[in-house]
């Protein structure tokens, strides 16, 4: 038996999940692992829920950050190229969707326990303190598609919100990837211009772009996946990384110097890093190096005044995608890093129920 419960944006197109009211959907759970060795796939069911998104392990390791000169495309912020070394983590193997997301943003959780009468589990109870967004003053969807389409049009702050929220929710530990972690995994071993080659020929079978996508973004996982199994990673949605974007960030890296987990920390709400262009871009813009800053120009036209810590009506290109580190970090290292959400010192707006 399925409930389902219907959310309305101002009378525009519904919200609906499917709330699981009698036998839970049979789901993977992650065995806890201590080692990189013992780190396997699996699927996160949302308790209480029948929405679920699936995880590969990625291998700690080096590789080559950047992109030569002589690359097709190239920008001068993609250099030079650096070494960088990296931990292991869990990648979800696909972006965030609406089913997920929508989840957190309006509720449906609690409403669900409210409706069926229901006790939260201790896990709902530090979930339930995360807060939560303002409700949205449009369809943010923009009637391209809802069920398995990617969630778009957040802040990178309220993208770190939810995974503050899925953290507590599920128990396991998420957030952003950074930069390096995010190009590391589009990379997947390769060195070329794209996982699939140098041939952009080949694009189409990998990504949605603007050529191929019909001017609207697609479901994810629809295309063929990189060589360690993750979807969209070139084009379909833009993902957010954690770093600020600094043109010149790379410089910072000597000759022969190995990056340890570097990150770019951000104060400002821009410039901020999104990763793998989108189905609005051609394809030099979807290259495992491309690099995207995020401006102002993104909430161009959000009404409100102040104006929203989270939404950008104008960014129906950007979405994410999540990774759970194998090593979980300490709440000091959380803090020094930014791994949680900081209101950016420029933000005007302050959520009533923001603690930051």
């Amino acid at each position: 038996m399925t409930f389902r419960l219907g959310i309305y944006l101002s009378g525009s197109l519904s919200v609906v999940l499917g709330i699981s009211v009698g036998m839970a959907v049979a789901a993977e759970q992650p065995a806890d692992a201590a080692t990189e060795k013992e780190m396997q796939p699996y699927t996160e069911l949302i308790s209480g829920t029948d929405v679920s998104f699936k995880l590969v392990p990625i291998p700690g390791g080096e590789f080559v950050m950047g992109s030569p000169a002589g690359e097709e495309g190239r920008n001068e912020d993609e250099g030079p190229q650096h070494k960088v070394k990296l931990e292991p983590f869990w990648m979800a193997t696909t972006e965030m969707t609406w089913d997920i997301y929508d989840i957190w943003s309006f509720n449906l959780d609690i409403q669900r326990r409210q409706i069926e009468n229901l006790e939260p589990t201790q896990l709902d109870k530090v979930a339930d303190g995360v807060t939560r967004p303002t409700k949205p003053y449009t369809d943010m969807t923009f009637g391209m598609g809802q069920t398995g389409y990617p969630a778009i049009c957040m802040t990178q702050h309220a993208a770190k919100k939810f995974c503050e929220w899925l953290s507590a929710k599920t128990g396991h530990y998420y957030r952003l990837p950074t930069e390096a972690e995010w190009e590391y995994a589009c990379r997947a071993g390769t060195a070329t211009a794209y996982s699939f080659g140098d041939n952009a020929d080949d694009i189409d079978d990998y990504a949605w772009y603007y050529d191929n996508s019909n001017e609207k973004y697609q479901k994810v996982g629809r295309k063929k996946p990189n060589p360690w199994g993750l979807y969209d990673m070139h084009g379909n949605v833009s993902e957010w990384c954690l770093d600020k974007y600094e043109a010149d960030f790379y410089a910072k890296f000597g000759p022969g110097m190995v990056a340890e987990n570097p990150l770019c920390l951000p104060m400002t709400e821009h410039p901020r890093v999104a990763r793998g262009g989108s189905w609005d871009d051609d394809p030099p813009v979807l290259r495992s190096a491309s690099r995207i800053a995020s401006s102002k120009d993104w909430k161009q036209q959000d009404p409100q005044i102040p104006q929203s810590v989270w939404y950008m009506t104008d960014a129906l290109h950007v979405g994410f995608r999540v990774v759970r580190p194998l090593k979980v970090p300490t709440k000091e290292e959380r803090i020094a890093k930014q791994y949680d959400a900081i209101l950016p010192s420029d933000a005007r707006e302050k959520p009533r129920f923001d603690l930051e």
